[in-house]
């Protein structure tokens, strides 16, 4: 407090805070369709082994890095290390990029809530099909930008609070009332038929493609990157995040158990928000087969019968033109349903988006305290929120690439896979892809190699957390470098196409 940080009102607040930064976007459009995509069973399987043998090991260090030092990002490497002092800004850069397009991101998710309240609360109102309300929402950069700074304000009032009085309190409600919100949505989508459809798509082996929704399965080694890719973004590692948050925690917390919480937390998250989304997108989509809707062919420019391998099961398109044809298909409850659907995303990107925005903040409190200066946190936050603002004012007049904007690279050697199809495409490579899996791969082996495992286990034993020291020496020395390196090639693989685990 000395310095204006901050610090948590509990263990309970820092728990509920630490798990929405972990519940994201990510969780609800991309874990299920990685998971049917990739053969479903054994996704799910590799992902739990990775959270356990890398999530938590990377989650216990951050968090004891954090609290070691009572620093974020920069401040903890930079107290820590003197060959990986740099990666802390590292550390920064990938939130802050990533903020760029999840703003934006966030912003769709707070319009479309406001699109179903409308349908809601109007009678006679005319629903637009998703695919046409999606596109009109990008080809209007200025609604984009609207609902884009919207979002930023509702961020900047929670975080201006503080950690205690902002952060904790938001996840204190945002976070109870998002799994009754998901509980709620489990309960509709499994009611609708053939939902058990989209159960077999998620837990069924061989079933996506057998059923016709994919081609071909990929191998093992792009189904284990794949699955690591997934557990390490969605637990907000290599972000700073943890070890910002870690920063404000008490001694005598248990770190351990802390990690392993967050860790469980957030598979349940990801499997739940699964049931709730991938049985009612395709539980609707053979409604729309079995009634004969077509599609524009995009090889040909020809219209065709609508098959199973047309169902948008992943990225925006399943958030924002697949579920809300679903809702649009359940008549005159459905803007009830949508209404509540979006608002629960909206509660997860904000959690998200607070964290992410706190590594930043906390950076520069950390570099007032060092002068000896008290930082003034409301100014932090402004500046903070309109640097994010002027970046995310770039991805929403971009409008996902429909709307002809410059992206970096894209003249002078065309789209490159999916490095910089849009602005959006391109943060997300560069942070997502390349900056957080390898500062992640640097952070175990500063751990392992220069650091030594003690260092941090030291600041473990603190909370009570004794058992763990074998477990984690091993993983952090071998397991997770490995891993991580993996994940590395992996996300590289998928972005620029290069078809190495084909």
């Amino acid at each position: 407090m000395e310095h204006n940080r901050g610090s948590w009102g509990s263990n309970t607040g820092f728990l509920l805070a630490a798990i929405g930064s972990a519940v994201g976007l990510g969780n609800i459009w991309s874990f299920p369709y990685k998971m049917g995509r990739c053969g479903g069973f054994l996704f799910f399987i590799l992902y739990l082994l990775l959270s356990v043998f890398v999530g938590f090991v990377i989650m216990a260090g951050e968090l004891a890095m954090g609290r070691k030092t009572g620093r974020g990002a920069v401040g903890a490497y930079h107290a820590l290390s003197k060959r990986f002092r740099w990666v802390g800004w590292l550390a920064v850069f990938s939130p802050f990029v990533v903020m760029g397009f999840y703003a934006v991101l966030g912003g769709y998710c707070m319009e479309y809530m406001v699109l179903n309240l409308s349908h809601l609360v109007i009678p006679g109102m005319q629903s637009q099909r998703g695919a046409e309300a999606f596109q009109m929402m990008l080809s209007h950069s200025m609604r984009s930008l609207i609902s884009m700074l919207a979002f930023m304000a509702v961020c900047y009032l929670i975080s201006r609070s503080g950690v205690s009085g902002g952060i904790e309190r938001f996840n204190k409600v945002g976070m109870p009332a998002l799994f009754g919100m998901l509980a709620i949505m489990i309960v509709r989508s499994l009611s609708l038929p053939n939902a058990m459809e989209g159960l077999k798509f998620m837990f069924l082996p061989g079933y996506a493609v057998e059923a016709g929704f994919i081609q071909q399965a990929p191998g093992f080694a792009s189904i284990l990157a794949t699955a690591g890719g997934q557990m390490f973004f969605s637990l907000s590692l290599a972000m700073g995040a943890m070890i910002t948050y870690g920063s404000y925690l008490g001694k005598g917390e248990n770190l351990a158990k802390n990690a392993g919480i967050i860790v469980t937390a957030d598979a349940i998250v990801a499997t739940l928000a699964g049931v709730a989304v991938i049985p009612a997108a395709i539980a609707n989509g053979i409604v729309e087969i079995r009634s004969g809707a077509t599609v524009l062919d995009a090889a040909t420019g020809l219209e065709r019968a609508m098959t199973l391998a047309d169902i948008q099961l992943g990225g925006p398109s399943l958030l924002f033109v697949t579920l809300q044809d679903v809702f649009r298909s359940m008549g005159a409850i459905g803007p009830l349903f949508g209404t509540i659907f979006y608002l629960l995303v909206l509660i997860a990107a904000i959690s998200s988006a607070v964290s992410l925005m706190e590594v930043v903040i906390a950076c520069f409190l950390d570099r007032s305290a060092e002068r000896g200066k008290r930082g003034n946190r409301p100014a932090v936050v402004a500046l903070v929120s309109l640097a994010i603002a002027a970046e995310g004012a770039v991805v929403a007049a971009d409008g996902l690439g429909t709307n002809g904007l410059w992206v970096p690279f894209q003249k002078t050697f065309g789209v490159i896979g999916a490095f910089n199809g849009s602005w959006l495409e391109f943060m997300s490579a560069v942070s997502e892809g390349i900056a957080m899996p390898l500062g992640a791969l640097l952070m175990s082996l500063m751990v392992a190699w220069e650091l030594r495992p003690k260092t941090l286990l030291e600041e473990i034993h603190l909370g009570g957390s004794q058992k763990i020291d074998g477990f984690f020496t091993v993983c952090i020395r071998f397991v997770v470098p490995l891993a991580m390196l993996l994940i590395l090639v992996g996300q590289l693989d998928e972005i620029f196409h290069l078809r190495m685990f084909s």
